[in-house]
């Protein structure tokens, strides 16, 4: 991942207005705070708190493989976890808030990681039963799918509408789908969450 520094700091307005009528009119400039500097990129110390919340939960080989990087490329998301490269992408936004809302977030994130490499080779649902459970032995049991942080929405077109050839269900899309995959309700319903060749996912309807 790339690591550049950004700047956190708004931009500097100008006014003009006349403090006396007979008085030559004046430039009134308002300046930003101080701009502060934001390093992206692997964060060494999350890595060694995410170490040690793994370690009393017999997961030390497994938790020297995790990776905590801060991603400027979220947008709405506070964090994201890849299970096959072991990595937690974190939102810079979060810095803005308290560092409850970091712990929170790496916390649900490693929710994910762990609920997969429990499973090993099985497929888990993202938000199901195996990654409740993680978040219950990771002191978050009551935690939310979704963040409520007042984070910026980004609007993207869903070019792309793929099909369930199996129940019909339809799935939209931002990019293409580059590899076979299916829909995964009827992989467990009638291929114990395997994969199904019968509920592979088609594409109905492109933009032009």
């Amino acid at each position: 991942m790339k690591s550049p520094i950004t700047i956190n700091g708004r931009r500097g307005d100008r006014s003009l207005r006349s403090n006396d009528q007979s008085r030559p009119q004046q430039l009134d400039f308002v300046f930003p705070p101080a701009v502060s500097f934001i390093v992206l990129g692997r964060d060494s110390a999350l890595e060694a708190k995410a170490r040690e919340i793994l370690g009393v939960l017999n997961a030390e080989e497994f938790s020297r493989e995790i990776r905590v990087e801060w991603n400027a490329r979220l947008c709405s998301a506070a964090g994201r976890a890849e299970s096959h490269r072991n990595l937690i992408s974190l939102n810079p936004r979060l810095r803005d808030g308290h560092d409850g809302e970091i712990d929170r977030t790496l916390r649900h994130e490693l929710a994910h990681l762990l609920a997969q490499f429990r499973a090993g080779r099985r497929r888990v649902p993202p938000h199901g039963a195996e990654w409740r459970r993680a978040c219950r032995d990771l002191g978050i049991a009551d935690e939310a799918r979704c963040h409520t942080l007042p984070f910026p929405v980004k609007q993207r077109a869903r070019r792309f509408l793929y099909r369930c050839s199996r129940c019909g269900k339809e799935f939209p899309r931002v990019r293409r789908i580059k590899r076979a995959v299916a829909c995964l309700e009827c992989c467990r319903k009638f291929n114990r969450g395997k994969f199904d060749p019968k509920a592979r996912l088609r594409l109905v309807e492109k933009e032009k």
